[in-house]
């Protein structure tokens, strides 16, 4: 196994150990209680903290959205292009997609639950060498999330680090999905760099169906992103994504992230970007165009 595999659940352990080793000493700067918050009682406009997105790169964030807040995040568009030529096979995979939601919903100072849903999705598939072509186009899965956060919301450290369990559930037709239940554990960490950049960690397991649909086995996701503004309300950022898996005959995966953020006011961000497959098992290419608001 990729000795990537490792390093973020080690990083991420160490934080959870020793995590006054990687922030400041809050123990004289005090934060605001913001525990009588709830879903039924939000949060007031002046205790909001800034607006956190689990887009645009593939690395989660580890904020939640304040209690009693609502919190749309999506890809306007998207697209992937995949051409397999392994071992003499020249198959060419797209697929894009449009209006994919994460809808958010703030319930406690520390906890917000999602549901992210596919409205419409369409992919094709095109066997240069048989000439066969296959296409599906319909409503993708569903997958519900909540997100803890253990710490760093809204305290004064440089750290904060978050739980997030999911479950897949199937609703996409055969075609564009596997019709099987799946699920997970993200680790996401954030940390706060000197000179204004911001550092984010991710350690992801998902409990998923083999290919031949005749057993589970585990995906390890590691990633590391770095952010920085750029100009203005501009801002930017690089990423490394890996996935390895102990599926039998599924090769590691990496890619290399690159895009941009821009806040258009403190509760509506827009966001382009594309993510580069640098393995011949992951996708050659995904750009996107993005939305994020918040009420």
């Amino acid at each position: 196994m990729n000795r990537s595999t490792f390093l973020l659940p080690t990083l991420a352990f160490s934080a959870a150990l020793h995590p006054v080793s990687l922030a400041e000493d809050t123990s004289k700067k005090s934060s605001p209680d913001k525990t009588a918050y709830t879903l039924f009682n939000p949060t007031p406009d002046d205790q909001l903290r800034e607006m956190s997105t689990d887009r645009p790169d593939q690395t989660e964030s580890a904020f939640t959205v304040d209690a009693g807040r609502f919190q749309v995040e999506m890809d306007l568009f998207t697209f992937s292009r995949d051409h397999d030529d392994e071992a003499g096979a020249d198959t060419v995979a797209e697929d894009w997609s449009a209006v994919t939601l994460n809808l958010k919903a703030g319930l406690l100072h520390n906890l917000d639950v999602q549901l992210m849903l596919a409205p419409y999705s369409h992919s094709r598939t095109h066997d240069r060498t048989t000439g066969d072509r296959t296409k599906a186009d319909g409503f993708g899965d569903l997958t519900t999330r909540l997100k803890y956060n253990v710490w760093g919301n809204d305290d004064e450290s440089t750290t904060a680090l978050a739980l997030m369990p999911f479950v897949k559930i199937p609703t996409a037709k055969r075609a564009l999905g596997n019709n099987a239940v799946e699920g997970g554990l993200i680790v996401p960490l954030s940390v706060s760099l000197p000179w204004g950049w911001s550092m984010g960690l991710m350690t992801e397991f998902d409990i998923l169906r083999d290919a031949a649909d005749s057993d589970y086995h585990v995906d390890f996701i590691n990633s590391i992103t770095f952010s920085h503004d750029i100009a203005g309300k501009l801002g930017g950022y690089v990423e490394f994504f890996t996935v390895t898996s102990t599926e039998n005959g599924v090769p590691w995966q990496g890619q290399f992230d690159v895009g941009l953020t821009y806040g258009l006011t403190d509760d509506v961000q827009l966001d382009a970007g594309i993510n580069i497959g640098v393995t011949d098992s992951a996708p050659d290419w995904q750009p996107f165009v993005g939305l994020s608001f918040r009420f």
